[in-house]
């Protein structure tokens, strides 16, 4: 618990997490090609977009990553996430690829992910074995207006595939149909009666259902955006990050205990 009553530069904490040449670094300045990709293409386009989660405690703190962090979120509306998902297929090059329900057929999340296509990541939990991009990448999440209750009822409903896949006694060809069967009934019925219910009844801005996350978005602390340095880059984030951290948060600059600190990765390798 050291760390709790001494203050760490992030020098020290790059050494011991992620020093230049270690797997995780390797994996960081990946995740850094693809957010710059992602992030010329957005502006081409005029494409709204913002870090959160770790990714904008990472650039408040640290200005780049958590040291120990191995993955990288970013938000936005509705409105610009359906702009997105038509628009990047059609100029990323062919090193990445954009993952979501349109572009991969066994993809059942309701958010996207920017792959890379130069690496094989294995995650623990083992739900990407299904998908036909297994690469590198960064999750893009996008948010809707609808009332919290509505959301943790459609986190119920995600909450049956993750336990399909857990199975160990079906093969995966078997998994895939039953998982995509429960995806194809929330997408046709079970979602779109929501989204029914959301019009009538209005709500907070929060992530999209099926999304297993109950955080409520303030337009005013979002808008207008502004930037932070991340990784020797100008990225943008919620124009009142600090509201936004500390909401979700709370003393988002104190370091955990970094002996309890877990990544999410199980194997990576890079093709190239």
């Amino acid at each position: 618990m050291e760390n709790l009553t001494r203050q760490y530069s992030n020098e020290e904490l790059r050494a011991r997490f992620n020093p230049e040449g270690s797997l995780l670094w390797k994996h960081q300045q990946r995740m850094v090609e693809l957010l710059l990709a992602f992030d010329a293409i957005c502006k081409r386009h005029h494409i709204r977009y913002w870090l959160i989660g770790g990714t904008l405690i990472g650039a408040a703190r640290h200005q780049g990553f958590i040291p120990w962090d191995d993955d990288m979120d970013v938000q936005m509306l509705r409105e610009d996430y359906l702009k997105m998902i038509e628009i990047l297929p059609r100029e990323l090059d062919e090193t990445m690829a954009l993952q979501c329900r349109q572009t991969d057929e066994n993809y059942f999340f309701q958010y996207a992910k920017l792959r890379d296509r130069r690496s094989v990541l294995d995650e623990n939990n083992g739900y990407d074995r299904i998908f036909k991009e297994r690469g590198i990448y960064i999750d893009i999440f996008p948010i809707d207006k609808h009332p919290k209750w509505l959301q943790r009822l459609s986190m119920q409903t995600i909450g049956h595939t993750y336990k399909i896949l857990k199975r160990k006694d079906l093969q995966d060809e078997v998994i895939i149909g039953k998982v995509m069967r429960w995806v194809h009934l929330n997408e046709r019925l079970i979602y779109p009666v929501m989204r029914g219910i959301a019009k009538l009844t209005g709500g907070a801005y929060l992530d999209a259902f099926g999304v297993p996350f109950v955080v409520e978005r303030h337009l005013e602390d979002i808008f207008p955006l502004t930037t932070l340095e991340f990784e020797g880059h100008q990225m943008p984030v919620p124009g009142n990050y600090d509201k936004v951290l500390t909401d979700q948060y709370g003393d988002y600059m104190q370091l955990p205990d970094l002996d309890k600190v877990n990544l999410h990765v199980g194997k990576l390798e890079f093709k190239s």
